[in-house]
């Protein structure tokens, strides 16, 4: 399985962005003619741009978040004897602590809300706090998206907290880190409700 994201562009040069570039310099004088205008407005498109605040941009993953790891063991999820998911975790020499990434790969469609409760669910099992469960799922609940079959969620667990990507696609971050140390204990837990995925995640890479 790939760790390669494949992100999405859109033509800085469409009809869309030299209509949003002309307006950005509107008021200033331009060339006249065809190629004239077309030039303008891509200086005052490239200004626009490097004016524009970073969260105005799409928030795509800057770099490959398993870059410096090994890649660890992968398994499947299968829920009533159907496949959900398979799995493929990221890892230094421990496994078992940050840094790690998670990447899951769906075979069915799930609502995001659905996930983030089926999250808090299997948290359950590692903590009795019901208060943090409760912020925790309404966190999660603004940061997975719905998945369809062919689409994958990487979970990056940092000290500090956790972050996901969908299809490459930064959604969110919690930065919690005994949320982070909870979610992950879902597949890395000794008490788990997937033993057997976890020793498929936690087998060694060859030397």
């Amino acid at each position: 399985m790939s760790s390669n994201l494949n992100l999405p562009s859109a033509d800085p040069m469409g009809p869309a962005s030299l209509d949003a570039a002309t307006g950005a310099c509107r008021g200033r004088p331009g060339k006249s003619g065809k190629n004239g205008l077309q030039s303008a407005a891509r200086r005052c498109l490239l200004l626009a741009l490097a004016g524009a605040p970073l969260a105005a941009l799409p928030a795509f993953a800057s770099s490959d978040p398993t870059a410096g790891l090994q890649r660890w063991g992968s398994g499947e999820f299968r829920r009533f004897g159907f496949l959900v998911y398979g799995a493929t975790l990221w890892a230094g020499d421990d496994p078992q602590r940050p840094p790690l990434v998670l990447r899951l790969d769906y075979k069915r469609s799930i609502a995001g809300a659905a996930i983030a409760e089926a999250s808090i669910k299997e948290m359950r099992a590692f903590t009795s706090d019901e208060a943090a469960l409760k912020r925790w799922g309404e966190q999660m609940a603004r940061v997975f998206p719905d998945v369809k079959p062919g689409d994958h969620i990487l979970g990056v667990y940092r000290p500090e907290g956790a972050t996901f990507q969908h299809n490459g696609r930064i959604t969110g971050e919690i930065a919690d880190p005994e949320f982070a140390r909870r979610f992950f204990d879902i597949w890395l837990d000794p008490r788990t409700s997937a033993p057997e995925l976890r020793a498929a995640l936690l087998k060694r890479p060859d030397a």
